[in-house]
């Protein structure tokens, strides 16, 4: 069964993705009214929009496959783990899953063409999304795999913008014979 933490994490999406599209639509109407009925604003946002939400999915999937390949052991639920992963792209980020679903709320933003959305709500849900991870997420996952977790971040940043790593994070997976990486 899956966790009561990774239960509370998709409840907190929806909230968030819900809760931004209705207090985007509500600014919309209050301060970005001429924006939101402007039909040159809406293509640009859409294409922009369906661009970062590729690189997004894109991002989860390589990142997907390799918590699959490495991070369980045994029968786990799906979005479960119970091994360190330190391969892959996690070889040089420690969040790259979470730094990819960063994007999701202005993905969506801009595919709704919400300008509310994209310039106040998504910043700040983004900002959310980030101490949450600083904070909950680092402790969860230091109590959960300890020493070996302090180690690991001591040596790899919670995201890294490197070129060579956004390769890996956006076109590469780990090598599931080796744990090598390749692009």
């Amino acid at each position: 069964m899956t966790s009561f933490s990774t239960m509370l994490r998709i409840g907190i999406w929806i909230v968030l993705l819900g809760g931004g599209i209705a207090a985007g639509r509500w600014l919309d109407t209050r301060w970005f009214s001429s924006l939101w009925v402007n039909p040159a604003w809406h293509m640009a946002s859409l294409v922009m929009g369906a661009a970062l939400l590729w690189l997004v999915v894109l991002a989860s999937r390589n990142t997907g496959r390799t918590l699959s390949a490495y991070g369980r052991e045994g029968d786990l639920p799906r979005l479960e783990t119970n091994r360190l992963v330190t391969t892959g792209v996690y070889s040089c980020m420690r969040h790259p899953m979470h730094f990819a679903l960063l994007f999701l709320p202005l993905a969506l933003a801009l595919i709704i063409g919400s300008p509310g959305f994209v310039f106040v709500v998504a910043p700040l849900e983004i900002l959310f999304m980030l101490f949450m991870i600083a904070t909950l997420e680092e402790a969860e996952v230091k109590h959960k795999f300890g020493e070996a977790y302090s180690a690991y971040r001591q040596q790899v940043p919670a995201f890294s913008l490197k070129p060579s790593c956004l390769k890996i994070l956006f076109g590469g997976t780990a090598d599931t014979a080796t744990g090598k990486d390749h692009v």
